[in-house]
């Protein structure tokens, strides 16, 4: 049988219990945002729900045109802008050298209904079980109206690559989730993707360096934000596929 990461469902989910076992560990969060106003703020009233397991929030403002910056620090967070040329992965970077916590989460600024509890789901598994590393939300996503059907670029490209190339990493359902918590020492063991690959490109060094089974997913229930057009989706659905292609062995001859 395959190795396969941990999987906890919402019902597993015991915040008295984190918070006893985060003892003294520091954990600090960190959002990546590019013309993000609109959201920018509901996203950190819910994230300061948990300010009692959080020593540092921290926006990345990644070359915005709005005035995502300003909203953010209205909301009490600490913004920083993203170093070079912008990017998710370069924004990631960023924040990464702008904390020093010992845990890490980041979590998307586009998303409608952050849950306050997204900070500790995501810690849980990190304070219980030493061997995990890094760990990854899941969800429902809608699409416009109906319940299902968002993450087209998860489940047509993320997903279907994982299963065929790496073994076990087919089994990690939001592979491109931003919600994303892990230990400090494992971001300092790896180098990120500047870009949209820098989610899927993550899974598979973690793995390759760590295991698949330091790799644990929790349920964040329904996950609701600005669904793109199609057309839209393409360049990231090459950045993803670029990523894990070029870790398979894959000798593409230009960058997307």
């Amino acid at each position: 049988m395959l190795d396969a990461p941990l999987t906890v469902p919402r019902e597993a989910f015991d915040p008295r219990r984190v918070r006893r076992l985060m003892a003294d560990t520091s954990v600090a969060v960190i959002i990546p945002a590019r013309n993000e106003a609109t959201t920018i703020g509901a996203v950190l009233d819910a994230v300061f729900t948990s300010r009692d397991v959080i020593d540092d929030v921290v926006v990345v403002d990644d070359h915005s045109h709005d005035d995502t910056a300003t909203v953010a620090a209205h909301h009490g967070a600490r913004v920083v802008s993203s170093l070079g040329r912008g990017g998710k992965g370069n924004a990631m970077t960023t924040g990464l050298a702008a904390t020093t916590s010992e845990v890490v989460v980041f979590l998307d600024a586009d998303v409608l209904n952050t849950g306050r509890d997204y900070v500790t789901r995501l810690v849980q598994p990190l304070v219980e079980s030493p061997e995990i590393e890094l760990v990854k939300g899941y969800y429902e996503r809608p699409l416009q109206h109906m319940p299902t059907g968002g993450g087209r670029v998860t489940e047509l490209t993320a997903r279907p690559v994982l299963s065929l190339l790496f073994p076990g990493l087919g089994e990690i359902r939001q592979p491109l989730a931003g919600e994303t918590a892990g230990r400090r020492s494992v971001f300092g063991a790896i180098d990120l993707e500047p870009e949209y690959g820098v989610e899927i490109a993550l899974l598979i060094d973690v793995a390759a360096k760590f295991g698949v089974r330091s790799l644990a997913q929790v349920d964040l229930g329904v996950r609701r934000h600005r669904n793109r057009p199609l057309e839209e989706l393409r360049p990231m659905a090459v950045d993803v596929l670029y990523a894990a292609l070029v870790r398979y062995g894959v000798d593409i001859p230009t960058t997307p």
